[in-house]
């Protein structure tokens, strides 16, 4: 079987092993498909409905720089027929176990759908991972786990890719919302600024700012100079709220609104913004299209634009709105 296995070039000689290693389970059981974060997997089993076990490793404010597998983990990816991650160094704690598995079973970076230049840099050797926060980006890179599905359960691949097309086309349309919602903020409040910079891809699709505290990732530490820096922006340019995210510490963001107080400039926290990980499960935050249209309607509304109260599917909870 062809395998789609691309792990960033680690242990060549073990890929091109893996077709004989790889053999294809029954065509008539339930395949059980492992993603690590759940912008990867809700998707996917909305896709794959009944017809795959779609399981997801890390949960509501769970962060996945800094996530280590548990026994439980390593168990699931031992039963796993497909293994789907984010890459570009978003899970930077399982590499290694990546790695491990790549050598038994189809292990994907969904990530490896773009080229360098479709991404953005950091530091100029790494790229951001957050590829979630452009939902024409993550079509793009769920389709490459969809693919991955309907090659190890070809008998129901013609479902797969159909849904995945309905799903899709849902995305657009919740891509075009954001446009237009974010549109409608003053010129002048056009900045996000969060505790890490996980918004890089969002700010780059809509025209908005993005100003954080924090590096890509979590392991960074804020220094007291760039905590100064955001201070006299928020002054300067009279920014009216900031946002918190609920996988990182508000410690930062707070430092933040008091230093802009002690320059005369009242600034309040505008809501609490999923970036590395999705609301709880069984919540309409807890899906792809919730988590996005959450975040969307927050700022927005945040920053002094045109939103609906309960957000552009008209499912947003009262604690999930700004007020």
């Amino acid at each position: 079987m062809q395998v789609l296995t691309r792990f960033a070039g680690l242990l060549a000689g073990m890929v091109l092993a893996a077709p004989m290693a790889f053999a294809a389970p029954s065509a008539y059981a339930q395949k059980t498909v492992v993603a690590t974060i759940a912008q990867i997997g809700e998707p996917l089993s909305v896709i794959a409905k009944d017809r795959a076990n779609v399981v997801t490793l890390m949960g509501e404010g769970i962060d996945p720089h800094l996530y280590r597998l548990t026994r439980s983990d390593v168990a699931r990816l031992n039963r796993a027929d497909l293994v789907l991650y984010n890459g570009l160094h978003l899970e930077a704690q399982l590499l290694s176990m990546m790695d491990r598995f790549a050598a038994e079973k189809p292990v994907i970076a969904i990530s490896d759908a773009f080229k360098s230049a479709n991404l953005l840099p950091w530091e100029g050797k790494i790229y951001d991972p957050h590829l979630w926060m452009d939902p024409s980006l993550w079509a793009r890179a769920l389709q490459t786990g969809v693919d991955a599905l309907a090659e190890i359960d070809p008998r129901n691949a013609d479902f797969y890719r159909a849904n995945a097309r309905t799903y899709f086309e849902r995305l657009e349309k919740l891509h075009a919302y954001a446009h237009a919602a974010i549109q409608s903020v003053p010129k002048s409040s056009l900045a996000l600024v969060t505790a890490h910079d996980a918004f890089g891809y969002f700010g780059r699709a809509y025209g908005i700012d993005v100003l954080a505290i924090q590096g890509i990732s979590t392991e960074s530490e804020a220094g007291i100079r760039r905590i100064e820096s955001l201070v006299g922006t928020l002054a300067e340019r009279r920014i009216r709220a900031v946002f918190t995210e609920t996988t990182v510490s508000e410690r930062n963001v707070r430092a933040l609104i008091e230093g802009a107080a002690a320059q005369g400039h009242q600034v309040r926290v505008g809501g609490a913004l999923f970036s590395d990980a999705m609301g709880p499960k069984g919540t309409y935050a807890g899906t792809y299209l919730g988590m996005f249209d959450h975040n969307v309607t927050t700022i927005v509304r945040a920053l002094g634009g045109d939103a609906p109260h309960r957000g552009f599917g008209g499912q947003l909870a009262e604690v999930e709105t700004v007020k």
